[in-house]
């Protein structure tokens, strides 16, 4: 079998939520049947957000340093489990010849599958909202989509950056995100897509109700293709 490296630290919790899906879809009975995964969970690498909307560190030295290590390692495909991380992402491309597994594309490819004919409300950061990289991937898959009004948007970056990682309570944060959700849904959203990867995270501990695609779990069934390996059915 081929072999993944995650560059990860984009945050540390979405990086163990992407190696614990690889693992949980992996159709494998026993420990020899598993994919070889090399994790560089860099947390130095400087905030996407801030890089794209207000000219803060660009990430792509750290991140760089970390696909360093995972070539050294032998890594035969990388993925980044931080959505917002893929505005970056030809830039780091053009620095390698092992190939980049895109989450964006990934989760249009599942749009277009499981909900033909449906809208996706797009709930992510604002420098992933706001670069369009969702609605232009989804364009290309023949999927509609719509994105959340401003409210809608601070109640996102509350819930991924003063929530999931500060690593604080989400309960005060539920029903502005639910608003969120209902708003959405009048505008015609017919499931949502997660689209930071700590919003599955978000979606567990609230455990918010409706249609959703998980952007880290279709990465992960990606990669498990890519490898050789085959998805476990449910």
């Amino acid at each position: 079998m081929k072999t993944i490296g995650i560059l990860g630290g984009m945050g540390p919790l979405a990086t163990a939520d992407l190696f614990r899906k690889i693992v949980l879809l992996t159709d494998a009975h026993s420990d020899n049947e598993h994919i070889r995964v090399y994790i560089d969970s860099n947390s130095a690498i400087p905030d996407r957000t801030a890089a794209i909307l207000r000219g803060g560190p660009d990430p792509v030295p750290e991140m760089a340093d970390a696909l360093r290590h995972l070539e050294a390692c032998g890594a035969d495909c990388i993925l980044m489990p931080c959505n917002t991380a893929h505005y970056f992402l030809p830039r780091l491309q053009a620095m390698t010849d092992t190939p980049f597994l895109s989450m964006l594309e990934a989760t249009a490819h599942a749009c277009a599958e499981q909900f033909p004919g449906r809208t996706a409300g797009i709930l992510a950061t604002r420098g992933t909202l706001e670069t369009g990289m969702y609605s232009q991937a989804l364009e290309r898959a023949g999927v509609a989509s719509l994105m959340p009004d401003e409210t809608g948007k601070d109640a996102l970056m509350t819930a991924i950056y003063d929530g999931v990682k500060a690593g604080r309570d989400l309960t005060p944060m539920a029903p502005a995100l639910l608003d969120t959700l209902d708003r959405m849904r009048r505008q015609g959203a017919g499931y949502f897509i997660l689209g930071c990867t700590e919003l599955p995270l978000v979606r567990q501990r609230l455990n918010l109700s409706g249609d959703f695609i998980d952007p880290t779990a279709e990465l992960a069934k990606a990669a498990i293709r890519f490898c050789g390996g085959t998805i476990k059915e449910d």
